[in-house]
Order: C-alpha cells, then structure tokens, then sequence
C-alpha cells in the first residue's frame, strides 16, 4: 500500500478535517503519519489566528483573540497542555518546534488586525511575507524532516515565492476588503500615486507592479527549487508539490495580466492531482 492510501479505520483527526479545505491537502496527505498529523497541526493552527485576524469583529477584539493565542502557547510550552492543544503540544515535542516561529505568525496576523495594510513599504512587505508565510515554512520543514541550513532556506525563498503569489492572484479580493500589499516603492516606480486599494486595482499601470512582483517570485521559486534539488526526494515531497502548484498559479497571472476586468485564478483541480502523481512518489 502506498502512503497515498488512506486509511480509513482510523478516524480522522480535528486538525485533519480542518485542512481537508486547503490546496495542500493532497500535499501533507502524503506525508508519513506522524509527518501529517505534525503538519495538520500546524495548519489548524494557522487556520484558527487567521480566522480571528480576518473576522468581522472589532479589532481590540481580534488582537486580544490573538493574545490569547500567545499565553496558550505559553502554556503548551511550558508543559499546561489543555486538552484541545494535545496534538499541538505532541507536534512541538516531537520535531522540535520553535515557539518564535509560532510567535512570528501570530505577530504577521496582528498586522492584518491592527490595520488595514495599504502599501508597505518594501521592508515592511517582505516582514509580513517572513511572518505569514516563511515562518510557516520554518515550523512545516522541521515537519518534513529538513534539518538546518537547507530548511531555513527553503522556508525563507518557497515561503515568499507563495505569499507573493497570493498578494497577486488576491489583489481585487484584497481591495474589496480594504486592503493593498503591493509595496509602494513599486507602486511609485510603476507612477501610481495613491494608496486606496480599489484605484489601485483599477490602475492602467499595475500591470508593471505585478511584472516586478512576478519577477520577484520567480526568483524565489528558482532558490526553493535549487534547495529541493539537492535534498532528498522523500523529504521534499510536500513541498515541491506545493511549489510546482503554486509556481502553475503564478505562470496564469503572468498570462492573464493585470488589465481589468481580472477573471480570478484557481487552483486547476485537474492539473493539481497530475502534479501529486508526478511528485507524489518516491
């Protein structure tokens, strides 16, 4: 039976069915049991501080949800366990999970709550993308097996090359809700002067903002890929799928462009399942 087998008489955990929504699902599903079930938890628990981070509450209340989050994983760590984080805590004993990166996180989903984010700066745009995105890495290549410097590196490059390519496939999604990550050092460049994330969206010049961005994730892409090509194929499994996925999305919005009317960008359910089964065996 291969690891892509499921099996079905054990039951599936919370963390599990939590993710089941993801496009990485297939991804982790793949992994060895005590590698899924670490990832799974993983995810969960970006799912839960994104939630408060994006829900329609106020924001003192988002932040003090997000709070709360941190004197948990106080508690996890310093061995009060409650029992709805009993597979957190067995996830962070068992590969070693850093605390700071669950920190860096939550610190990401604090800037989504605190404000609005309209056009950071470049410095404060790769910040978030460490926080949201490679700090996941971080915690997801301890789970994969990776030790140090190659998973470090792989979460730093494949963590930016997927949260830029999110900021461009969501750009109108983004604007709907208030919000504008193209930085403005490019927004300048490309002579767009305002900061309100609809004129933005509307403007005959992003186009240029999303080429560099683009151009941009590709290269990162490129860093991830030469670090999966040098580590072993077992070990690297998950994520090179989740990069070829979202290398395949990036590589549409090349296509399509920014000229609106944008028609959205998925995740090809067809295209996704050829991926796992290039990849998905050792």
């Amino acid at each position: 039976m291969t690891q892509l087998a499921v099996q079905a008489e054990e039951p599936e955990p919370l963390a599990s069915r939590r993710a089941a929504g993801s496009s990485f699902y297939l991804a982790m599903r793949m992994l060895p049991r005590a590698r899924r079930d670490g990832m799974f938890e993983i995810y969960s628990f970006c799912r839960h501080v994104d939630d408060i981070a994006d829900s329609a509450a106020p924001r003192a209340e988002r932040l003090a949800g997000l709070e709360r989050w941190r004197h948990e994983l106080d508690a996890v760590y310093a061995g009060r366990v409650a029992p709805e984080h009993r597979g957190l805590a067995q996830a962070i004993g068992e590969f070693s999970l850093r605390q700071e990166d669950f920190i860096a996180i939550i610190e990401g989903m604090e800037m989504d709550a605190a404000e609005d984010i309209r056009a950071p700066d470049l410095a404060t745009f790769d910040l978030y993308c460490d926080r949201v995105a490679s700090a996941v890495g971080r915690l997801s290549v301890k789970a994969f097996g990776m030790g140090e410097p190659d998973g470090e590196r792989l979460a730093h490059h494949l963590g930016r090359a997927l949260q830029i390519t999110n900021i461009l496939r969501d750009i109108d999604e983004d604007a709907e809700n208030g919000r504008l990550y193209l930085p403005r050092e490019l927004l300048h460049r490309a002579g767009i002067e305002t900061t309100d994330p609809c004129a933005v969206a509307a403007h005959p010049a992003l186009g240029q903002v999303g080429a560099a961005l683009i151009e941009r994730a590709r290269d990162h892409f490129e860093k991830a890929d030469a670090v999966m090509d040098g580590s072993p194929r077992w070990m690297v499994r998950a994520p090179r799928i989740m990069g070829k996925v979202y290398r395949a999305i990036l590589d549409d919005l090349a296509v399509r462009g920014f000229a609106p009317p944008r028609e959205p960008v998925r995740v090809n359910k067809l295209s996704l399942l050829l991926v796992v089964l290039q990849y998905g065996f050792v």
